[in-house]
């Protein structure tokens, strides 16, 4: 299969009359995109920042749908955008929970098993902990080094100028994720039993915006990042776990 990877080559394009049967795109900007004509059965669209912007299909934003939806299958979730330290506090505790649910469910023998091109469940755990340092540790705390060197960095850092030399390469005993992953949840745990409301309304520092970043988030919106963070990969990890049962037969 051909791969076109880091070009903008297709920007402002018109495809016709064409098979894109089986493709996958991945981490590409398609904002804007229009689609007339097409066959969709099938398709299979995941967006991270999906709320934050509309999806016409057949002339219907679908977006406050999906919200809707995943709010009911996921009950707590509607809480991440809470603004009081008892409304994170509470939010928080509610991916918790559903993560815990998640992983009394799931054997360990399952742990390193993925989707391709996906991350297995021990990559996804070690991902959070990355989160966890970003959002609370580095930005929050302004720790002088912040980071655990399990976490699971996300492709593309190096090349955007991220020191990624301070991760452990090859396999982590998953014994270690779970528990790096429990005292990170314990650091966000503690840290919000504490926090007082004038604290969520400090400024800091986009983590990942360099010296010239055009935003400042809060301490609150920080936190919500976390809570973003949780419940997408939570539901990540459940959709491929899925799949790989499914495949299983």
């Amino acid at each position: 299969m051909t791969t076109y990877s880091d070009t903008d080559d297709f920007q402002g394009a018109t495809f016709f009359d064409l098979s894109m049967r089986g493709a996958a795109i991945r981490q590409a900007d398609v904002r804007g995109m229009t689609m007339r004509g097409v066959f969709l059965d099938g398709l299979d669209v995941d967006s991270h920042d999906l709320a934050f912007g509309t999806l016409l299909v057949n002339g219907v934003d679908v977006v406050p749908l999906v919200e809707a939806e995943l709010d009911r299958r996921y009950p707590g979730r509607e809480l991440r955008s809470a603004q009081t330290p008892e409304g994170l506090h509470e939010a928080w505790m509610a991916v918790q929970d559903a993560w815990a649910e998640m992983m009394a469910s799931t054997p360990p023998e399952r742990a390193d098993e993925h989707v391709r091109d996906e991350w297995s469940l021990a990559q996804t755990l070690r991902h959070l902990v990355l989160a966890t340092d970003t959002w609370l540790r580095k930005s929050i705390l302004d720790v002088d080094q912040p980071f655990h060197e399990i976490g699971q960095i996300f492709d593309g850092a190096e090349e955007a100028g991220f020191d990624c030399s301070i991760f452990r390469t090859g396999p982590i005993p998953y014994a270690e994720v779970l528990e790096v992953r429990a005292e990170r949840q314990q650091m966000v745990t503690d840290f919000l039993a504490g926090v007082a409301p004038e604290q969520l309304a400090e400024e800091r520092a986009d983590p990942w915006g360099g010296p010239d970043g055009d935003w400042s988030p809060t301490v609150g919106d920080c936190v919500r990042v976390i809570l973003e963070e949780e419940w997408a990969h939570l539901r990540y990890i459940q959709r491929d776990l899925a799949l790989l049962s499914t495949a299983r037969g």
